[in-house]
């Protein structure tokens, strides 16, 4: 554990953020899942909303923008491809 205020605060400010970050990789999985088990009838929706939890994660800097474009092509091609 850290003496130091400036670290004890670092500490709280990043375990805040990873926690931000966790919820935030996680619905994003969440999205890619239901996006991949749906129906044809619903699955423009459910991809819709899969892109744009990514494309929001990238914004925020929970993922880097190259891994948000590779993740959003993955997930276009599996879909394309059922």
């Amino acid at each position: 554990m850290a003496n130091i205020k400036s670290q004890m605060k670092r500490n709280r400010q990043n375990e805040k953020r990873r926690l931000r970050n966790k919820m935030v990789r996680s619905e994003i999985n969440t999205r890619t899942k239901s996006a991949l088990a749906a129906g044809p009838d619903e699955a423009d929706e459910k991809l819709r909303v899969a892109v744009a939890s990514i494309d929001k994660a990238a914004q925020k800097g929970v993922l880097h923008k190259n891994t948000a474009a590779r993740r959003k092509s993955r997930l276009m091609r599996r879909i394309a491809a059922q």
